[in-house]
């Protein structure tokens, strides 16, 4: 038994003191220090790209809320720029439309002139056995107040002249009076004083008019 243990320690004592486990161990613990040393390198490469990384990160968002905010910029110049060209037509346009009017409401004068003189003149007058020479005057002032209507109507100028029942609009008449009449509803034009006039759709004077009330 004695020698039996003697040789079993001596086996074990030769296989650890055998060269080739010697020369091969220094060739396993370079390779572990190698791969530990590899491994390190990479997670110090990664360590060092993340805030590269982070950084551009937060400049591709500073870029993308900068091209944003310059879109909506952009954007609200070119609406801002149309609603410009659009008042700026309109303008010219009202220019053009309007630019008349203060030299159409002096010829207003002219044409109510003409309206009363042949409106003064008795229509039993007017025949060429009683006065030719009234007739013919008659007839010139009857021809150029309706050539003075046509050129009116070619400006866009229109005679405001309400019928009698005719409601009461305040942005085309103006009323000199109100009085309690027979058969006419209250609210209601019952004469016309003098005509108006509308250049284009807008009340260039207000016919002046009698409005009938209630009694």
């Amino acid at each position: 038994m004695a020698s039996w243990c003697v040789r079993a320690v001596r086996q074990s004592y030769s296989v650890a003191a055998s060269p080739s486990l010697i020369r091969a161990s220094p060739r396993l613990l370079c390779t572990a220090a190698h791969q530990k040393s590899g491994q390190g390198s990479e997670e110090d490469q990664k360590a060092e790209q993340s805030p590269t990384e982070k950084a551009l990160a937060e400049e591709k968002g500073q870029l993308e809320e900068q091209l944003k905010e310059v879109t909506d910029k952009y954007t609200r110049s070119l609406a801002d720029m149309e609603n410009l060209r659009t008042r700026s037509q309109k303008m010219v346009e009202d220019a053009k439309k309007y630019g008349v009017q203060g030299f159409c409401k002096d010829l207003l004068e002219v044409a109510d002139i003409l309206e009363k003189a042949t409106e003064s003149v008795p229509k039993e007058e007017v025949t060429a056995q009683k006065n030719p020479h009234l007739k013919n005057l008659y007839d010139g002032l009857v021809m150029t107040e309706t050539q003075i209507q046509k050129v009116f109507a070619k400006h866009g100028l229109f005679k405001l002249n309400p019928d009698g029942g005719q409601k009461f609009d305040p942005y085309e008449h103006e009323a000199l009076f109100h009085a309690p009449v027979e058969g006419k509803e209250p609210g209601t034009v019952t004469i016309v004083t003098k005509v108006g006039y509308k250049l284009h759709g807008r009340t260039l004077r207000p016919a002046l008019v009698g409005v009938a009330k209630a009694p």
